[in-house]
């Protein structure tokens, strides 16, 4: 699932200069000293873009409304960057000495002082406070006290058939404020729009998949079809269930006890504990324990519509059951956001660092880098950075649209998986065989080519580009450390020779033709609400089952928290815990068969015969080594244990 990015920044205003040497000196600069410094501290990236003189249609009306978050930098932002790394590298002498989620705020965040005179300064130009978090003051007001109080003007601009208001040059915050300030957003209303506080709909109308199937892969030929790279192809399967995937991944004895896994989504289902119970017992997992999977929940939903909200019970569902499936013993907690954008998601994540919630987090959504922008990048890394000094590490899908150019007609990465501070999960085409063993995978890349009239071919095979895992290199966020020397040049190098991050990470099952089965309460044509089931795939599903693999590693390690887990996961690289994932692992190319219901219910409308090749993720490729399809690879037998030493 993707989320769908309200762009959100915001600037100060020169008029503010004297209001802020009241809260200079409420922040111990003297006055003196307040006086010298420069005016303005401007907030990088809170211009986007797309707003230029060309799409310049003009100011925003003074009387207009803003809704603004103010986030706050803490008392030592570098300190805070700097300790991260440290907790998380094997060969600092500070790893793994992690901090509470109290001694993480009182060494770090924002101090009482900083939050006042940021609250002053966004007063004294005509803002109202409507919020103050740990992270953020959130404001309201008219478009002139905006440009007051963030020094910039406001224009309406045109962008993609729509006109947006966004501001005329980059925001900033008074000098006096001394960095408190670590950025601003919600100047920018591309694409924001108006929410409204609604219930949750009902589940999405059903979908099930047709036959045949195989039950492991290989299990049962299409005979009766044509070839596909000179040979007979077996159909897909069913579903993998955990039993499967805990073998293919090397969980052995470990089952995550004393972990505790978070997921965040937006929204929550509303059949959530029913469906998990119900799958848990029709597929061998362990039954859940009473207060096992917990929910945290806001008051309010917002955006309901807009956002797609029962698509999104769908998301919550398969995170959910893929964790227990393998990790049964680990305590879920699920998170959900009021809406799909990023102030909401940030709230969530936020929640888990504030309170520890979880030893690390699964999160299945994202949205294209060029959506992204430096403010919110900040903000994002700002909460990772907290989690990672607290031992907790998040996970997050690499995306379904390969290099994005079908999607987007532009070659890039996703976001927050672009972050150097988070896991980025890749994905694969996974091959289980008879009595759970594993057999290959290659990288996730669909091309589909449908069976001919008369039944003899298959037409235009193999087909155009469907999906495939998301990967490349960032064009935004400089090259980690940790990747030096494992990514290769050719990648790292790709949009400048200074080198940038590359995604993915690592990698695990996430083609949809060698999917997961998934149980779920979903609306029929009588519109009743049942339970029912289908086979489910994306990084939606590889960023869960990585994640749940993670559990079982830091059971593995006597329940020590694994925190932030990239600098150990490079550390490992091309060592026999990861499978060394390719495109093409048997040399003669590789398919499957699949026949689906026309109307995605049943045979009345009819069924479409097809072939999906693997591993052909658009330009991207699943070669020996690290790649930017699955990363270092899979997990392998001994990569649980590997994390004892």
């Amino acid at each position: 699932m993707r989320s769908n990015r309200a762009a959100l920044r915001a600037g100060v205003s020169m008029a503010a200069t004297l209001p802020m040497l009241a809260g200079a000196l409420a922040l111990g600069i003297p006055a003196a000293q307040a006086a010298d410094t420069p005016a303005r501290d401007t907030l990088a990236g809170t211009k986007p873009a797309w707003a230029t003189t060309k799409a310049d249609k003009g100011a925003t009306a003074d009387s207009a409304r803003v809704t603004a978050r103010v986030y706050l930098a803490g008392r030592d932002a570098r300190g805070l960057a700097a300790y991260a790394r440290a907790v998380s590298d094997p060969h600092s002498a500070a790893y793994g000495r992690y901090l509470g989620a109290k001694q993480a705020q009182a060494r770090f965040g924002a101090t009482k002082a900083q939050v006042a005179a940021v609250r002053k300064w966004l007063s004294s130009a005509g803002l109202e406070v409507t919020g103050v978090t740990r992270h953020y003051v959130s404001v309201t007001g008219d478009v002139a006290a905006a440009e007051k109080a963030f020094g910039t003007q406001l224009h309406n601009y045109a962008k993609g058939g729509h006109t947006y208001r966004a501001p005329a040059r980059t925001a900033s915050a008074p000098a006096a404020l001394d960095g408190a300030v670590l950025t601003v957003t919600g100047l920018d209303n591309a694409p924001h729009k108006a929410s409204s506080k609604d219930q949750l709909p009902p589940p999405d109308a059903v979908f099930k998949n047709s036959g045949p199937f195989s039950s492991y892969y290989g299990s049962n030929i299409a005979t009766t079809l044509p070839d596909a790279y000179g040979h007979k192809i077996p159909y897909a399967v069913e579903g993998y269930t955990g039993k499967q995937l805990r073998a293919a991944y090397g969980a052995g004895a470990y089952t995550g006890k004393g972990v505790r896994v978070a997921i965040t989504d937006a929204y929550a289902s509303p059949t959530i504990a029913f469906d998990a119970a119900t799958y848990a017992k029709k597929h061998g997992d362990a039954a859940w324990r009473t207060s096992q999977l917990t929910q945290v929940l806001p008051k309010n939903y917002t955006r309901t519509e807009e956002c797609g909200a029962a698509g999104w019970y769908g998301e919550e569902t398969l995170d959910v059951e893929a964790v227990h499936a393998v990790a049964p013993a680990a305590d879920v907690t699920y998170v959900g956001a009021a809406s799909c954008y990023d102030d909401d998601l940030l709230d969530s994540l936020s929640k888990v660092v504030d309170n520890h919630l979880a030893d690390l987090v699964s999160n299945s959504w994202g949205d294209i880098e060029a959506n992204q922008t430096p403010d919110l990048a900040a903000a994002y890394d700002q909460v990772f950075q907290f989690g990672a000094v607290e031992g907790i590490g998040f996970y997050f899908s690499s995306g379904d649209n390969g290099d994005e150019v079908a999607n987007t007609g532009t070659k890039q990465v996703d976001t927050p998986a672009n972050s150097a501070w988070v896991t980025a999960v890749g994905g694969t085409s996974l091959a289980v065989g008879k009595n759970d063993s594993y057999l290959w995978e290659t990288g996730w890349g669909t091309e589909k080519a449908s069976l001919s009239a008369d039944g003899k071919s298959w037409t235009g095979f193999p087909g155009a580009f469907t999906s495939g895992a998301g990967g490349g290199t960032s064009k935004t966020v400089a090259q980690p450390y940790y990747q030096k020397g494992v990514v290769p040049d050719a990648l790292a190098q790709a949009n400048g020779a200074a080198g940038n991050r590359v995604v993915p990470d690592i990698a695990a099952i996430a083609d949809p033709n060698t999917g997961f089965k998934v149980g779920q309460t979903q609306t029929f044509a009588d519109g009743s609400q049942q339970y029912s089931e289908y086979r489910i795939g994306g990084t939606s599903l590889a960023a869960p089952v990585i994640a749940a693999v993670q559990a079982l590693a830091t059971e593995a390690r006597g329940g020590k928290a694994i925190g932030f887990a990239n600098p150990a996961i490079y550390a490992k690289a091309g060592s026999r815990v990861y499978h060394d994932v390719t495109d093409n692992p048997t040399g003669s190319g590789l398919a499957v068969a699949r026949v689906d219901f026309v109307n995605g219910v049943d045979a009345t409308g009819g069924l479409a015969t097809s072939v999906r090749s693997l591993g052909k993720d658009s330009s991207l490729s699943a070669v020996k080594g690290y790649d930017d399809v699955t990363g270092v690879g899979s997990p392998a037998k001994g990569y649980v244990e590997s994390w004892r030493r």
